[in-house]
């Protein structure tokens, strides 16, 4: 089940090993806290962009524990038990956004590994999105809003946004037509 920072409801998360094959044990969220050594966890990441190639952004509320009050990519979050990375990514982005989008079949754009997991990330094109379309979630979302890549920069430089990397946010933007890592696919 799903929670907001401020309740105490349990998550569940499948344990990978480091070839990110499930072990077969769950471990429970426990904010703050570190997964043990040689034990991860599966993040999902969704970039959300319009016909304009604008990004649709969220605002974290106030009470999260993470980066409470700033702007954050479109949906994100942990799979919980028994779900892979494309059904987290579905459920994720309908809690938060209200926005229905069918993950199956396809792959995230890229997977980075941070020390408690891997982090899958998706990069989609929906046209007929809309602000007024949007049911945000309110124990976890704040506000939303579409921005391009330069007033992410600029939210970036004034500590608005989650600091990701810069190039990383320009890999998002660069890469939501393409496929792969030569200019040749």
């Amino acid at each position: 089940m799903h929670r907001a920072d401020s309740e105490e409801t349990m998550e569940l998360w499948d344990v990978y090993d480091i070839d990110r094959q499930k072990t077969g044990k769950l471990a429970q969220r426990v904010n703050g806290k570190s997964m043990p050594e040689g034990e991860y966890h599966l993040v999902v990441h969704i970039c959300l962009f319009n016909a304009k190639g604008q990004l649709l952004i969220q605002q974290r509320q106030l009470d999260k524990i993470g980066y409470p009050g700033l702007w954050d990519v479109t949906a994100a979050g942990s799979a919980l038990a028994g779900e892979n990375s494309a059904s987290a990514a579905a459920r994720e982005l309908w809690e938060e956004m209200g926005i229905r989008h069918d993950f199956h079949g396809e792959r995230p754009f890229y997977t980075i590994n941070f020390p408690d997991g891997f982090d899958d990330v998706y990069l989609i094109e929906k046209n007929d999105v809309t602000l007024s379309d949007l049911h945000l979630q309110q124990e976890e979302v704040r506000d939303a809003k579409w921005a391009t890549l330069e007033e992410i920069e600029e939210m970036l430089d004034s500590g608005e946004f989650v600091p990701y990397y810069r190039h990383l946010v320009r890999v998002w933007f660069e890469m939501v037509k393409h496929r792969g890592s030569t200019t040749r696919e």
